[in-house]
């Protein structure tokens, strides 16, 4: 997996056995800056697309297929051994609203490369049969992680957030939230010179600019009813440059930054998941303890922690998935959820390249 956050490639080792999911290994490999600039820059029209396009599908394979080296050497594992790789691939378009989805990383030379067969571009058929092809995960989230006796709702905030409404009562539910790390990630690489703001202590020293907020706020998505998905297409940073004066300080922007993400979160889950007793969070966001502060200030009957306290990393938590969506593909199983993505029926996602 490697997503909207742009930081880098989360390889994982899965086994599936008898309705068990047990993580093998896991491995991380930071990009450099050079393709972090190139994947970011392919976000807009630019000149000879297409081509650039092409190659940096190519460099991934590449850059994949060394995580995968060195996810299996740790392990012990030889590539024999492992039945196939589900890779979702770096996102540089999503426009369900015009039928297609981009994520690039060349699955045949993925396979050519590691010998492994490769399961890859699972939105398409989601989007083919109506649907926003995202999000994909709830339908992971509900068969690792739902209780037959409490309501949870599992919460991923990587570049855009989207959550997960797992009640004992009724069908799995889920959608985008809007954005979680991107444009606080953008804003500090901006003014710090620093690719995150760890823990969100940069934020802390700010001050929320209530009219910046209401204005953010105020953006069409969030009122819009799921099934929806969004990304980098819509909040980026010259979406915020939209947004803003000019004069304000650097630190009470990314404070203001900081609550957009929590405040749409928290919207979300109370206007979505009502009777939820339980929030837990995985991607990066779990990690920034101002954001997790903030979270629990505007949901304060609710218990909110880390995946962690449910035994499973929230690091890797979205790879784990995208390994079952390469599972259920094989055994030519349906891995969407209608009533999450808005496609007319359930399907047999992702495209199989035989090792």
């Amino acid at each position: 997996m490697s997503g909207t956050s742009l930081d880098g490639i989360d390889a994982v080792l899965v086994r599936f056995s008898a309705g068990n999911t047990q993580l093998v290994a896991q491995h991380f490999s930071p990009f450099d800056e050079a393709i972090k600039a190139e994947l970011l820059a392919l976000h807009t029209p630019a000149s000879n697309e297409l081509h650039r396009s092409l190659l940096v599908s190519n460099q991934l394979a590449r850059r994949y297929a060394h995580s995968i080296e060195q996810l299996l050497s740790s392990a012990q594992i030889s590539p024999q051994q492992v039945r196939a790789i589900g890779c979702h691939g770096q996102t540089i378009r999503h426009c369900p609203e015009h039928g297609y989805t981009v994520q690039l990383g060349n699955g045949a030379l993925l396979a050519e490369l590691t010998g492994i067969t490769v399961v890859n571009d699972f939105r398409s058929r989601d989007i083919a049969a109506g649907g926003q092809g995202a999000p994909l995960v709830p339908a992971f989230h509900h068969r690792l992680l739902r209780d037959v006796n409490i309501h949870r709702v599992i919460v991923n905030i990587g570049g855009i957030s989207n959550l997960t409404n797992l009640s004992p009562h009724d069908t799995p539910s889920g959608f985008d939230c809007g954005p979680g790390n991107l444009l606080m990630d953008a804003w500090c690489s901006q003014h710090q010179g620093l690719p995150y703001d760890k823990g969100g202590r940069w934020a802390a020293t700010g001050t929320v600019l209530a009219n910046l907020l209401a204005a953010m706020l105020n953006e069409p998505y969030f009122a819009q009813p799921a099934p929806k998905s969004t990304g980098r297409d819509l909040f980026n940073m010259t979406w915020l440059a939209q947004q803003l004066r000019g004069d304000e300080r650097p630190e009470d922007v990314q404070a203001t930054l900081l609550e957009l993400t929590a405040v749409s979160i928290a919207q979300a889950i109370q206007r979505s998941c009502v009777g939820a007793t339980e929030i837990y969070v995985c991607g990066g966001g779990a990690h920034n303890d101002t954001l997790m502060h903030r979270l629990q200030a505007h949901l304060p009957d609710l218990k909110i922690a880390s995946t962690s306290a449910l035994g499973i990393s929230p690091d890797y938590l979205e790879a784990i998935a995208f390994a079952w969506l390469a599972e259920q593909t094989l055994r030519k199983q349906t891995a969407n959820l209608p009533i999450v993505t808005g496609a007319r029926h359930a399907c047999i996602l992702g495209a199989i390249h035989q090792a």
